[in-house]
């Protein structure tokens, strides 16, 4: 442990003699903290509120009086002229801290050289059996430099200061920077979109990877590690680069695109679209002959969020699409669809599923009308998705004389009436004015017979 072989039985009464007297445990603490700044045995260091017992250890082993101090200051020089006077004689103080703290003493400059000498052997490991994307990934860390800031850097995405971080967290023995290494280059050799494969809902893909279905949940930080590595990908593959619709109108639905890009669903099998009359192809462009069979009988369909990511394009019958926000007034809709068109029903607040499937559709030339509730969560849903849709979009009976013939006798709280402030479109706004001012909210489900109209020989 020492720089030089020392006599054993001389190297034992060393470490007995300092540690039976707690006075010498202080000092020392002090110049092992001098020599992490200076990187040699030097300073001073200055002992409080000193006892008589730790005087007379002192005074025995400095030979200097210290009798009726309160403190006492001891520079290294004295300390090692004593050690050269002393039994102990041939050991110098940098051997005494480290016999003394059983480990070897380092500047904080040695520490960093040794820390990034194992970074870097870490780095070449990890590099032997990863594939070329996860290689590629790895050489990027090796080219941010040797600086241990600990905050990201946008420009690489920081996963350097991230492992390392991590690896302080951890205990800073390098154990947790070899495991996330690891895990890294496996996520990114396992990607869906990277190995040409359907996309796999999150839970799947972390079992996959990790054996763990939870080991990515929101607010693990591994998913936060999952989230950088998507990231990362998606810029490095150019799919940032593809167009959809506005996800800033709906923001939760950001991280939800970015991660189908890399081929991971993060919603759970509850996410579908309701709609009737979709026509698809698959990414060879062959219709998907389920949907043909739903369009022929007639049926609605719940399409699941992993069937629609795996579509090339979507169209419906006349290049119309009407969606109306409640399951009630889609069912009375449906009853009487006569295949001209397609419909949709959004059950509330999009899903990730809905706006995919537009995305598709707005692609094919789709024009779209839109029905929603007259009161501030459905006036807002509206506006979003018309905001939201790339394509020709319509209201669909959402004007003023339309709230006139559904207002329902409840009445707004003074939170909601507020959110009305937020509507804008010049289509909506006279709408929006009138439901502040009456105070009561409107239900398409009053009026469902109206949505009927654009069935060919429909009378009431």
């Amino acid at each position: 442990m020492c720089e030089r072989q020392m006599d054993g039985r001389l190297m034992g009464e060393c470490l007995e003699y300092f540690r039976e007297r707690p006075v010498f445990g202080r000092l020392l603490r002090g110049f092992r903290e001098k020599y992490l700044s200076y990187g040699k045995f030097a300073g001073t260091v200055t002992l409080k509120n000193l006892k008589e017992s730790e005087r007379d250890d002192l005074e025995g082993f400095l030979l200097k009086n210290y009798h009726g101090k309160r403190s006492a200051s001891v520079s290294a020089e004295r300390f090692e002229r004593a050690l050269s006077e002393s039994r102990f004689r041939g050991i110098t103080g940098k051997e005494v801290l480290e016999l003394y703290f059983q480990e070897a003493v380092e500047s904080k400059k040695e520490q960093q050289q040794r820390n990034e000498r194992h970074w870097k052997n870490l780095l070449e490991r990890a590099k032997k059996g990863a594939g070329p994307l996860a290689v590629r990934w790895i050489e990027e860390m090796e080219g941010e430099g040797t600086e241990d800031g600990g905050s990201e850097k946008t420009a690489s995405h920081g996963f350097s200061s991230y492992v390392k971080k991590r690896d302080r967290e951890g205990g800073e023995d390098f154990t947790e920077a070899r495991r996330l290494l690891t895990l890294g280059a496996c996520i990114l050799d396992f990607l869906p979109a990277e190995r040409g494969n359907s996309a796999l809902y999150l839970a799947v893909f972390a079992a996959q990877v990790t054996g763990n279905p939870h080991a990515f949940d929101d607010g693990t930080k591994d998913g936060k590690f999952l989230e950088m590595l998507v990231k990362w990908y998606v810029k490095k593959t150019g799919g940032a680069r593809e167009k959809g619709g506005k996800s800033g109108e709906f923001p939760l639905m950001g991280k939800q695109r970015l991660y189908l890009k890399a081929g991971i669903l993060r919603d759970d099998v509850s996410n579908y679209a309701l709609a009737a009359g979709i026509r698809a192809q698959n990414r060879r462009g062959e219709l998907h002959a389920g949907m043909e069979g739903f369009l022929e009988e007639g049926e609605t369909v719940q399409i699941p969020l992993s069937v629609i990511a795996g579509w090339k394009s979507a169209f419906c019958p006349g290049n119309r699409l009407y969606i109306v926000e409640n399951p009630s007034v889609y069912a009375l809709i449906c009853g009487k669809w006569d295949k001209s068109c397609g419909l949709m029903c959004m059950n509330g607040q999009p899903r990730f599923s809905s706006l995919l499937l537009l995305d598709l559709l707005s692609k094919s030339g789709t024009e779209v009308w839109y029905a929603g509730d007259f009161d501030p969560e459905g006036l807002l849903i509206a506006q979003r998705l018309k905001n939201y849709y790339p394509g020709v979009f319509h209201y669909w009976h959402m004007s003023l004389e339309d709230y006139e013939k559904c207002v329902s006798g409840e009445a707004l709280s003074p939170r909601r009436i507020k959110m009305l402030e937020k509507i804008e479109d010049p289509k909506l706004t006279e709408t929006a004015v009138a439901v502040k001012i009456h105070g009561k909210a409107g239900y398409q489900e009053n009026m469902a017979d109206a949505y009927l109209e654009i069935f060919q020989g429909y009378s009431k």
